[in-house]
């Protein structure tokens, strides 16, 4: 990705848009001299506000229990207008298409400081917010709809599971000699919960997300907004 910023006044530069849709904007840019990713909720449609909102207020939730968690972007700033996180370089997965054994055993104990924290992803089935650093190690983005509840019940282990086999099917993917047997008896046996969304749900989901908010599966980029 090309990161030079279009120079701007004062000590920013202008931002470069990076996604535009009916929740707001994301952009690149520069604060105090380092690289941001910004969320502007006030850039959302009317209709979609209190939906915008409410994703970058569980974001914010997210990345505040995550602090420290190397291969998470740092919280900078929420005002409930505005959300700043630390950038992290990288290429996502469907660029990047990890095939060493070493990014997924860092990728697995990522996930596992997450749940250790009482944070579950809830949408790692996404390529796009798997990363790539420059490294070789992982870092994952995007937590709008995370569980932050804490709580670790059933639906948490649940869900917990649900994170760990979206992973272990991008490593099916691009690194399927490296799947112990283990792993190939948990991406055979899908949870009770995933199996009646795939088969409910999840069609509507895509149906909404697509036609209302330009979203697309394995992709990640959504429609930029006239």
């Amino acid at each position: 990705m090309d990161l030079d910023l279009a120079p701007g006044g004062g000590d920013a530069a202008t931002p470069r848009l990076l996604k535009a849709d009916e929740l707001g904007r994301i952009e690149l840019a520069e604060r105090d001299g380092r690289l941001v990713i910004r969320r502007d909720v006030a850039a959302a449609r009317w209709w979609a506000r209190p939906f915008a909102r409410r994703a970058a207020a569980r974001e914010a939730r997210a990345l505040a229990r995550l602090a420290g968690v190397d291969g998470v972007p740092a919280l900078l700033h929420w005002d409930g207008c505005e959300l700043l996180r630390g950038y992290i370089a990288g290429a996502p997965m469907q660029q990047a298409q990890p095939r060493q054994r070493a990014y997924y055993r860092d990728a697995l104990r990522l996930l596992a400081a997450l749940h250790r924290r009482g944070i579950v992803h809830n949408d790692l089935a996404k390529e796009p917010n798997w990363l790539v650093r420059p490294d070789g190690r992982p870092a994952l983005v995007d937590f709008q709809i995370a569980w932050t509840r804490g709580r670790r019940g059933r639906l948490f282990r649940l869900l917990a599971r649900e994170d760990l086999r979206h992973l272990l099917k991008h490593k099916r993917t691009y690194c399927p000699d490296a799947l112990s047997a283990r792993q190939r008896a948990i991406l055979a046996t899908p949870a009770a919960p995933a199996r009646l969304w795939r088969a409910t749900g999840k069609r509507l989901y895509k149906l909404i997300a697509r036609r209302l908010f330009g979203y697309w599966d394995n992709e990640g980029a959504g429609r930029v907004r006239e």
